[in-house]
């Protein structure tokens, strides 16, 4: 498997550890490479989601797996690419979400896949390359 980058809906999905195809390639990925990674604005996504829950216990076990992921920083390449994304898709008529942008700005400049549910968020996006691990 290639490195990747997993959004905010696949990372979810794995917290919750309910959905078969998802798990086993969660599982698959880290016996080859140890160690998750997505984007620090998945963190923002993961954790403001659980503290609306007043779920602490799960934000826990977040942190927990925080500090043994890779976690990418939102830098100013980062943030360039992103505006140019947005640039592109306020022209193309594509959705213009300012996180789901900085996501895939982060696996270009990474040069990693970006495992997603939302492939059709994305495949406007030229070079991103993409994975749905939700797909068997």
């Amino acid at each position: 498997m290639e490195s990747a980058i997993l959004d905010t809906d696949i990372l979810s999905e794995v917290l919750k550890g309910r959905n078969l195809a998802v798990r086993e390639r969660a599982r698959q990925y880290l016996a080859e490479h140890h160690r998750l990674a997505y984007s620090s604005l998945t963190v923002y996504e993961i954790i403001r989601g659980l503290r609306a829950a007043n779920a602490d216990r799960q934000i826990q076990q977040f942190l927990a797996l925080a500090a043994t992921s890779d976690v990418l920083q939102i830098d100013m390449s980062v943030l360039l690419r992103a505006a140019d994304l947005w640039v592109a898709a306020t022209k193309g008529g594509y959705p213009r979400n300012d996180a789901d942008l900085i996501i895939a700005a982060t696996a270009l400049s990474a040069d990693r896949i970006l495992v997603t549910g939302n492939t059709q968020h994305f495949s406007w996006i030229a070079g991103l390359r993409m994975d749905d691990w939700r797909k068997a």
